[in-house]
């Protein structure tokens, strides 16, 4: 009789296109996704709580079929009660959903909501490119007016300029609107079907023809080269609602670049569309971009009313600073206390004061374990703490707590009653 060894199972990992974030870098994505809330809002957006999952027929109809999100992209699946549900791929579709089933569009116009989460796409992994990506996002629902327009895209631009990036650019363009893209898309087709297209290209030209223009094959792009642009064919009303809005952009020193040429990859758009590119990212330089969406929601079953928003990318921001050297300040502080405690008695005392610094609202942990002093610093040094407190049996019998300023290179004995009140006046 042999004794059997316990099975070894291979080490798990997570799924691929999924990234981690542990720290180090997890703070650095905390500062980011925070920093582009709070900028939001600054601006009087209102946080909503999106599901993870929506019924597939809301981004079928909301995204757009033509697009590669729908028909290449999404995470769909049946639940236990043969319900076809999506991962949420964007943000936009369900926002609007809510706005609709919540009335929302009953109240004060417009709407501002703001929203941050993972998004779901099925893409071929690669840096920069996942299949659960992070964004931060706003709409404000309800008004169309250019003046809100060039809020959004000052928003997104100074979100990005508050954690100290500087090399990307704002591009810039306009879709049109129900009085002129019809015209200039059977013009785009006309000039789509004069061309060698394979079957599925063909069939996003009926579809969408835009869509064709922002294929990424070079033999696509060289074929389109002389396609005619919806800018050269705007109506005199989207052609002034485009102006209003680079002159507002003017007016407020927000840099920009007209592309002609770009279309977004959802099939929503409308009007004023931009994105935020940085070409320290190499093939995906895209980091944010949003624009305006008219009749998304009367297709949504809601009211006729406009919409404008953005998407900024958490992880492709994350790529952005280290591609510019930028160090987020404090991102490095775990706590701002660190407690040493020398003994048993030391350690009961230490874990009762650590508590009260959190009660009131001071960030403190302490060393655990037997280490001696200079081992239990180290502690203090990798957590990056402001101050170290170190409490013994001299100290414990003086009634008093070693305060040790880390960065001054100072100490001073402080009362173990008034340790709270006088870290919390420093």
């Amino acid at each position: 009789m042999t004794d059997k060894k316990p099975a070894k199972f291979a080490a798990l990992s997570a799924p691929k296109g999924v990234p981690d974030y542990v720290p180090p870098v997890s703070p650095v994505f905390l500062k980011v996704r925070d920093t582009f809330i709070h900028q939001a809002h600054l601006a009087g957006f209102q946080h909503i709580e999106l599901p993870i999952f929506e019924d597939t027929t809301l981004f079928a109809r909301g995204v757009g079929e033509s697009t590669d999100v729908v028909s290449k992209e999404m995470y769909t699946f049946a639940d236990r009660g043969d319900r076809s549900v999506t991962l949420r791929p964007e943000g936009t579709a369900g926002v609007m959903r809510a706005v609709i089933e919540h009335n929302l569009d009953r109240g004060q116009l417009p709407v501002k909501l703001n929203y941050a989460g993972p998004f779901f796409r099925y893409e071929r992994p690669q840096a920069g490119r996942y299949r659960q990506l992070q964004q931060v996002g706003v709409e404000a629902i309800g008004v169309d007016d250019p003046a809100l327009d060039a809020e959004i895209v000052a928003l997104a631009d100074r979100s990005f300029r508050a954690l100290g990036l500087t090399g990307f650019r704002l591009e810039l363009t306009s879709l049109g609107d129900d009085t002129c893209r019809p015209a200039y898309r059977q013009k785009l087709q006309e000039f789509l079907f004069q061309l060698p297209l394979d079957e599925e290209t063909r069939h996003r030209a009926e579809i969408n023809p835009l869509r064709v223009l922002d294929d990424k094959r070079p033999e696509v792009k060289e074929m389109t080269a002389d396609a005619p642009l919806m800018l050269d064919h705007l109506s005199p009303e989207a052609r002034a609602h485009f102006e209003t809005v680079t002159g507002l952009l003017d007016d407020m020193s927000v840099p920009y670049a007209i592309n002609p040429r770009m279309v977004r990859g959802l099939d929503y758009y409308t009007k004023t569309c931009f994105e935020f590119v940085h070409d320290g990212l190499g093939a995906q330089s895209g980091i944010g971009g949003g624009g305006r969406y008219d009749g998304l929601m009367s297709q949504l079953g809601g009211q006729d009313l406009s919409g404008i928003g953005y998407g900024l990318g958490v992880d492709r921001t994350i790529l952005a600073l280290e591609a510019e050297g930028v160090t987020l300040e404090g991102v490095d502080r775990r706590v701002d206390v660190y407690g040493v405690a020398l003994g048993s008695e030391a350690k009961r005392a230490m874990a009762l004061l650590i508590n009260d610094l959190r009660t009131a609202g001071i960030s403190a942990d302490m060393s655990y374990g037997d280490r001696g002093l200079k081992g239990a610093m180290k502690g203090a040094d990798r957590a990056h703490a402001r101050f170290a407190l170190v409490l013994g049996e001299n100290e414990l019998a003086a009634g008093t707590v070693a305060v040790k300023d880390l960065a001054a290179h100072t100490q001073e004995d402080v009362a173990l009653a008034d340790v709270v009140a006088h870290l919390g006046a420093r």
